[in-house]
């Protein structure tokens, strides 16, 4: 087997794995953004625990096809960067689409991604993009338990006193 056979399988290989860890990955066309612009980009993602990398599109359709993802072939098409969120499904698609409206940017653009082993169109990317992140959903959620516990021991109080016969 050539050598730059091995390479191309062990960078699909190395694609895969970042594909099977990644619980959202955005497809974006980047043509046209500057060395300043994507310095800024890859910072952000850095802080937010989000990869983002430019993948050659062939060997990122060898890699969908061998996790038997289907329907990603419309997406490959030019310059292409792919930006993983790791932790969390939501983190990818927020960072770039907030990083899009910041910048005024026509030059990146959303195309699609995937969400839990499915090709999603750009109307997908974009909701996902725009719901709070994990961390602030589980602090809605502990806010509402801790109202609930409250209203409950309110509840239980005010039983308490009116079998006591206090009011």
């Amino acid at each position: 087997m050539s050598k730059n056979r091995e390479l191309k399988e062990q960078a699909v290989a190395e694609i895969v794995e970042k594909f099977k860890g990644a619980q959202s990955v955005v497809f974006a066309s980047y043509s046209g953004l500057t060395v300043e612009q994507v310095t800024a980009l890859r910072k952000q993602c850095r802080e937010n625990d989000v990869q983002y990398c430019v993948l050659k599109n062939r060997l990122v359709k060898l890699a969908l096809h061998e996790l038997n993802i289907e329907g990603a072939d419309d997406l490959l098409n030019g310059p292409n960067a792919f930006v993983f969120g790791m932790k969390d499904a939501v983190a990818a698609p927020k960072i770039i689409s907030e990083f899009i409206e910041k910048n005024k940017l026509e030059s990146l653009k959303i195309t699609g991604g995937i969400l839990e082993g499915q090709v999603e169109d750009l109307a997908t990317i974009d909701k996902l993009a725009k719901m709070p992140s994990r961390e602030v959903l589980l602090a809605r959620l502990v806010g509402s338990m801790n109202a609930t516990i409250g209203n409950f021991v309110r509840v239980v109080e005010a039983i308490r006193k009116q079998k006591a016969g206090e009011e």
